[in-house]
């Protein structure tokens, strides 16, 4: 645990130096696009925190390399290598759609593209769902899925960057959730380490996180842009995948356990999805909505949920903590049935749902509460005074 709270510090530290380097630098240069009319944010502001955040994976990526207590995942340097140069695929891609608005069948190929760095020269793919006694069928289907899986959870958390702060946020408390899963499953498993790259990927994702996030709070200096949110999907969804790899597919089929374990088998599926549940949601509901009124799914529009929260009167910083409520509630419940299940604590999996009952009830209240801003406001649908957030896509 020591290393892994070492090797997020560091990403944290790097993270931050390196992004006030490249504000700086964008500042000189005037590297900002101009404001369009969906955006929520009110005065011209970078958008190439991806590139810092993109840095520190990499430099935390090379400082592991020579710790010998990760050696365990770059024994094989291709699943590695090629997690890498996907990243920098999708940063390069992202990074020249922050400038210069590409079109969006190019960005949407291009994730294609790196999720298949990742799944065939990674070899990191979906092998097995505990899903009626089934596993993934063969090594297309594994692929395919693989594929799919990854830019489904790209898109889904590009499409909730519109606040300031709301995606390094929500990323930050699901990776950092997502990372005490994968421990205690790794213990729970009796593997010989503790260290594997799924919760490397997800304690790197803390750091960059905590690292960039003081620049992109309420007001943000800079925004992450597509290069950095395409870039915590890529790594997020890898870092799922990859966890399915040391998961037993008899050991989870639920036609081999009794009623009282089939929660419990299918926790270690659902919990990787349920972290991301609110980016999912919002994706979901935005390509029904675009395609219902004959639109591309990936046109942009004013429609995601952390718009009709401000539309609702609460403020940027409010819908921010709001999601992140959301995100925490969530995640942890599932946590704890998971974590329930295994110590057999009273009562096992009902401790979770218990405390998952009462966090949604609790946020259900809070995102609901009165509006706050003038009558006048909320029926323009016009953000507060002072609202400065990302773009959508």
């Amino acid at each position: 645990m020591t290393q892994y709270l070492l090797i997020a510090a560091i990403t944290a530290v790097i993270t931050f130096g390196l992004s006030w380097a490249v504000w700086k630098l964008a500042i000189r240069y005037k590297l900002h696009p101009p404001i369009r009319e969906r955006d929520v944010h009110t005065r011209p502001t970078p958008r190439l925190g991806g590139i810092a955040m993109f840095l520190g994976v990499a430099a935390a990526f090379a400082i592991s390399s020579q710790n010998p207590f990760f050696a365990i995942f770059w024994a094989d340097p291709w699943p590695v290598l090629s997690i890498l140069g996907a990243t920098l695929l999708i940063v390069l891609v992202g990074v020249a759609d922050d400038l210069w608005d590409l079109d969006w069948m190019i960005k949407l190929g291009a994730q294609f593209v790196a999720a298949g760095i990742i799944a065939w020269f990674g070899h990191i793919q979906i092998y097995a769902l505990p899903i009626g006694g089934l596993t993934v069928g063969s090594s297309w289907m594994s692929f395919a899925l693989t594929v799919f899986a990854i830019v489904i959870v790209m898109n889904a958390v590009n499409f909730i960057d519109g606040l300031d702060g709301l995606v390094a946020g929500v990323c930050l408390i699901a990776n950092g959730i997502f990372f005490v899963y994968a421990y205690v499953l790794t213990r729970d498993i009796g593997a010989s380490t503790y260290f594997n790259l799924a919760s490397f990927i997800a304690v790197v994702l803390v750091g960059a996180c905590v690292g960039f996030l003081p620049f992109n709070w309420h007001r943000a200096k800079m925004f992450m842009g597509d290069a950095g949110a395409l870039m915590l999907g890529l790594l997020m969804a890898t870092s799922a995948v990859s966890i399915t790899g040391i998961l037993d597919p008899a050991a989870l089929d639920p036609d081999q356990l009794g009623r009282s374990q089939l929660l419990g088998a299918f926790i270690p599926i659902l919990l990787p999805v349920a972290v991301v549940i609110l980016p999912l949601i919002d994706f979901g509901s935005a390509i029904l909505r675009r395609m219902r009124a004959g639109k591309s799914p990936f046109s942009p529009d004013r429609k995601h949920l952390h718009h009709r929260m401000l539309d609702m009167g609460h403020s940027d910083r409010d819908a921010v903590l709001i999601f992140y409520a959301w995100t925490a509630i969530i995640g942890i419940a599932f946590l704890l049935m998971y974590i329930a299940t295994r110590e057999d604590w009273f009562g096992q999996y009902w401790v979770g749902v218990a405390f998952g009952v009462v966090g949604i009830a609790a946020c259900l209240v809070v995102t609901f509460l009165p509006a706050r801003r003038p009558a006048s406001a909320r029926a323009a649908g016009t953000p507060t005074p002072d609202g400065a957030a990302e773009e959508i896509s």
